[in-house]
C-alpha cells in the first residue's frame, strides 16, 4: 500500500499536531494565535501557544514553525513542563519530516519517546510509537517500521484505545504489504476494515479495501481483488480522497494485467495518472506512467511505449530535482536548528559561569563574614551582637556546605527523592550536632577577650558573659 495514503489517514486521525482541510483557515488561527502569544505573560501558556502556532503554519512557513517550536521546546524545559516539551519535540519532528529531513525527525521522535515512556499518557505514547514507524516507512526500513508499529498497538490494546485502533491495524498492514507478507497483511487490513465499518467512514472504508486488494492480489486471489478494488474505487470517489484512488485505481490496473484484460488495465492506469497529474502527486503520476509504459511493451505498441518511457524519465527527472531541493532544505533546517542549539548552550554555559561565580562569591564572603566578626569581638559592642554574627558565619557554612553538595547527591541518586532525602537527613544527623557543639566553642571564643582584668589581676565582671 503506498505511502501517503497511510500517512494521510494516520495524520488526519491521530497524531496531535494535525492539520486542518484548508490553508485559509489555518493561516486565520495563526494570525489569533500570534495575536494571543504577543500579550501572553504566563511561561506554561507561552509554550503552549508557541506549538500550536508552529503547528498552524508548518506547512507553508516552516522555518519560522521551527524556530517557534523549538523556542517552546527550550522554555517548556526551563520551567519543567514535560506536556510542553512532548508537544514542541512532535511539532519539530513533524516539520522536518515534510521538509524530507527524516534523520532529524527519526531524532526528535525518539527523544519524545524518551519523554513519552516516563508518563501515564497511553494514547501519547502510542502516538509517538506510531510517528517513528511512519519514519523508518519513509525510509524504506519496512521491518523497523514493523516492529514500532507493533509496540504502538500493543500499548492500544492494553489500554483500549479506541480511536486509535483502526490507524494501528492500517499501518500494521501497510507494514506486511510492503514486505510482501501477504496472509499477515491481509489480516490487518480486514481488521482495520472492521473498525472502519463500526464508524461508518466511507473515505476509511475505501482505504482499507485498497489494502485488502493488494493482499488478495498477492495471494492469488483474484476475484475477491477484484471486488475489494472497485468497491474501494467507488467510497474514495466520494470521499474525494485522490491520493487513495491513485492507489487503488493502479492496483485495478495491475490486477487487470495479470487476468489478461489490457483495455481495463489501462483504462485504470490512464484514471490514475490523470488524477496524480491534476493533484501533483509525482510519485503516483510516476508510478502510474511506468506501468503504461510496461503496458504498451507487452500488448506491442511501441510508439505508445516510448511515449510514456519519456514521460516516465521526465516525471523521474522531476523527483529527481524534488529529491535534491529537499535534501537543500534539509541542510538549510539543519543549519538553523545547529545555530539555535548553539544559542541555547551558550545561554546554558553563561547561566552555569554566573551561578558557579556566585558559589565562588559565597565562598569567599563566609571566610570574610568570619574575620569580620572576629575583628568585631575585639571591640566595644554588645555581646548579643557578637554572639549573633557568630551564629550567623556557622548558618552560612552549613548552609553553602548543603548547596555544594546538593547536585552531587542529586546525580549520585538520579534524582530519586526518596534517596535524596535519607542522604541529607543522615548529613543533617551530622551536621546538627556538630553545629550545636562548635557554636558554643567559637560563640565561648569569640567573646572570651571581653572577659578582662583589673589593674591588680582581679576579674573584671562587668563585661563577662553571664
Amino acid at each position: 500500500m503506498r505511502l501517503q495514503s497511510t500517512y494521510k489517514i494516520y495524520f488526519l486521525t491521530l497524531v496531535a499536531c494535525c492539520l486542518t482541510t484548508h490553508t485559509f483557515s489555518q493561516k486565520l488561527k495563526a494570525d489569533s494565535l500570534r495575536n494571543a502569544l504577543i500579550n501572553e505573560n504566563i511561561d506554561s501558556s507561552r509554550v503552549r501557544l508557541m506549538w500550536q502556532f508552529a503547528n498552524a503554519i508548518y506547512t507553508y512557513t516552516p522555518d519560522t514553525a521551527l524556530q517557534l517550536a523549538q523556542d517552546a521546546f527550550y522554555l517548556a524545559k526551563h520551567i519543567n513542563y514535560i506536556e510542553g516539551q512532548s508537544r514542541s519535540l512532535g511539532i519539530l519532528a513533524t516539520t522536518f519530516r515534510m521538509l524530507g529531513n527524516y534523520p532529524r525527525a527519526l531524532e526528535l521522535n525518539l527523544q519524545k519517546l524518551q519523554i513519552e515512556e516516563k508518563r501515564k499518557t497511553p494514547r501519547n505514547l502510542a502516538s509517538v510509537l506510531m510517528n517513528i514507524g511512519i519514519i523508518y516507512v519513509f525510509q524504506e526500513e519496512y521491518n523497523k517500521a514493523l516492529e514500532y508499529y507493533s509496540k504502538a498497538d500493543a500499548v492500544v490494546e492494553k489500554n483500549n484505545i479506541e480511536d486509535i485502533k483502526y490507524n494501528t491495524a492500517l499501518n500494521i498492514g501497510d507494514a506486511y504489504n510492503r514486505l510482501n507478507i501477504s496472509d499477515s497483511a491481509y489480516l490487518y487490513f480486514n481488521k482495520s476494515l472492521e473498525l472502519a465499518k463500526i464508524s461508518n467512514d466511507g473515505d476509511l472504508i475505501g482505504t482499507s479495501m485498497t489494502g485488502l486488494g493488494h493482499s488478495y492480489m498477492k495471494l492469488g486471489n483474484y476475484s475477491q481483488s477484484l471486488l475489494n478494488y472497485q468497491q474501494a474505487i467507488k467510497l474514495l470517489k466520494q470521499a474525494e480522497d485522490d491520493e487513495t484512488l491513485c492507489e487503488a485505481s493502479l492496483g485495478l490496473a495491475k490486477l487487470y494485467d495479470k487476468l489478461e484484460n489490457p483495455d481495463s488495465a489501462k483504462l485504470y492506469a490512464n484514471l490514475s495518472l490523470s488524477i496524480a497529474k491534476k493533484d501533483g502527486f509525482l510519485s503516483s503520476e510516476y508510478d502510474a506512467a511506468e506501468f503504461l509504459t510496461a503496458h504498451y511493451k507487452k500488448i506491442k505498441n511501441i510508439d505508445s511505449a516510448f511515449a510514456y518511457a519519456e514521460y516516465s524519465h521526465q516525471l523521474n527527472d522531476s523527483l529527481n530535482n524534488k529529491t535534491k531541493i529537499r535534501e537543500l532544505q534539509a541542510l538549510s533546517s539543519n543549519e538553523q536548528f545547529r545555530q539555535r542549539e548553539l544559542e541555547e548552550e551558550r545561554k546554558i554555559t553563561a547561566k552555569k559561569r554566573y551561578q558557579q561565580l556566585q558559589l565562588l562569591l559565597i565562598g569567599i564572603f563566609i571566610p570574610g563574614f568570619f574575620l569580620l566578626t572576629l575583628l568585631l569581638s575585639r571591640q566595644k559592642i554588645h555581646i548579643k551582637i557578637v554572639r549573633v554574627l557568630g551564629v550567623l558565619s556557622l548558618l552560612f557554612l552549613f548552609e553553602y556546605l548543603t548547596l555544594l553538595l546538593h547536585p552531587t547527591v542529586a546525580e549520585l541518586t538520579g534524582h530519586n527523592p526518596i534517596f535524596e532525602i535519607m542522604i541529607f537527613v543522615g548529613v543533617a544527623a551530622i551536621l546538627i550536632p556538630l553545629h550545636h557543639k562548635t557554636e558554643h566553642w567559637l560563640i565561648h571564643r569569640l567573646i572570651h577577650h571581653r572577659v578582662y582584668h583589673g589593674p591588680e589581676g582581679k576579674l573584671d565582671k562587668k563585661n563577662s558573659p553571664a
